[in-house]
């Protein structure tokens, strides 16, 4: 739960972020985030047999990477909070996991819903948004703005980008694929069960 309404909070917060730039807002819309990443990391450590997944270290150490330089240093807030927008397909997957432990079958009407509604969402807010994204990023890069950026910070905001997009890219492929195989079960199993009337639709 605590999950969850830290990242409807920094998505709200980060939608504001992009048409209004306020720095207090880009800083607290960060540290939200960091602050949970934080949590998040010693749980899966402390939890590793149950939830322990190397993606998802690498991913939060990529994050936390370059949000020090967006708190400590003050440096490239916007692209942070694009990054955040992000954050809007997670109360998706948390449902997810929600289903689960309520013992809610995949083929379930909710269970498959929600799965719909994550897979769509994933894209929109994670790898729809890529090619506006990069295309902002290449604008700045070699600019003089640029360079007046420390070398650290230019290696943490490329490189970080890049890995978090590679990770994106895998999860979208392994939900759009669980997505269609849940789907197509359904799909079989209602076609498979004889109707009312002795008939198939």
């Amino acid at each position: 739960m605590l999950k969850r309404c830290e990242r409807e909070t920094a998505s709200g917060l980060c939608q504001y972020q992009i048409k209004w730039g306020d720095p207090t807002l880009v800083k607290t819309n960060v540290a939200i985030t960091t602050g949970y990443l934080i949590s998040d990391l010693l749980l899966i450590f402390y939890y590793w047999k149950a939830i322990g997944d190397k993606f998802f270290v690498v991913h939060h150490l990529a994050a936390l990477y370059a949000y020090y330089y967006v708190l400590g240093q003050g440096m490239l807030p916007y692209f942070a909070n694009f990054r955040l927008l992000a954050e809007f397909s997670t109360p998706c997957v948390n449902q997810r996991w929600f289903f689960e432990v309520l013992g809610y079958p995949k083929s379930s009407r909710p269970n498959m819903a929600n799965g719909v509604a994550m897979a769509v969402v994933f894209f929109l807010v994670r790898i729809g948004v890529m090619p506006v994204y990069y295309s902002r990023m290449y604008a700045v890069y070699g600019t003089e703005a640029f360079y007046l950026v420390p070398w650290g910070g230019r290696v943490a905001w490329i490189c970080s980008s890049i890995c978090l997009d590679i990770m994106n890219i895998m999860w979208m492929h392994k939900i759009a694929r669980g997505c269609y195989k849940v789907l197509r079960s359904a799909q079989r199993s209602k076609a498979g069960a004889p109707q009312e009337n002795g008939k198939m639709d």
